[in-house]
């Protein structure tokens, strides 16, 4: 796969620009209501990578990691800071963040996902990309260990239990994440403001399904 396990250095991400995209096609009928549908079922989230008037150092970094990446070819992890836990950003992650489903004494994998609720709807998105170190599991109320309780793939996001949760039993998980994007341009252009100060006025970054 097309993908560097490599962290957009969060220094320069951070005060960019970026969210969640849909794809929604609207069709006005004859008599002025509307048909809505998506092909999509999960958004993809979009940002610009562009700098403002940074050092020179930081100029540097970013060319240096767009050209590592090959422009478009290779993907690479980038931190939301808007959106980058399991949790609110003002707390800290516990393994009782996100419900990942309820164990049937066979399955033994389960996905990370984070969910988002509003007005009675949700949406639950997987999350791929898991920062080491920062996944916290349990089963009801107990916490475990990872290492011998459970492992983590932090390429896709699984959680594999060393024996299966009986069943009934809620399986949750708390977690920092990365989001899987590439660059959404094969260039960018740098303008040397001074000696000390340079920027970077447009550097679109898009996500990738992985």
């Amino acid at each position: 796969m097309n993908f560097h396990d490599v962290r957009f250095p969060p220094s320069l991400s951070f005060g960019s620009l970026g969210g969640p995209q849909r794809r929604t096609d609207v069709v006005t009928l004859a008599n002025g209501y509307e048909e809505r549908n998506t092909p999509w079922a999960h958004s993809r989230r979009v940002y610009d990578a562009g700098l403002g008037m940074r050092s020179i150092d930081d100029v540097q970094a970013l060319t240096g990691f767009f050209e590592a990446r090959m422009g478009q070819m290779y993907g690479f992890r980038w931190k939301d800071w808007a959106d980058f836990k399991s949790c609110a950003s003002s707390v800290g992650v516990t393994f009782e963040d996100q419900s990942l489903g309820f164990g049937d004494g066979v399955r033994t994998d389960y996905q990370l996902v984070k969910t988002y609720s509003s007005g009675g709807h949700s949406y639950v998105r997987p999350i791929t990309k898991p920062v080491a170190g920062t996944v916290r599991v349990g089963i009801e109320q107990d916490a475990l260990q990872e290492g011998s309780d459970y492992e983590v793939d932090l390429s896709t996001g699984i959680i594999r239990f060393a024996h299966a949760p009986d069943p009934e039993m809620q399986v949750s998980a708390g977690f920092e994440f990365d989001v899987p994007v590439r660059f959404d341009t094969d260039r960018i252009l740098v303008s040397v403001a001074s000696f000390q100060a340079g920027q970077v006025p447009d550097v679109p970054v898009i996500e990738v399904r992985v």
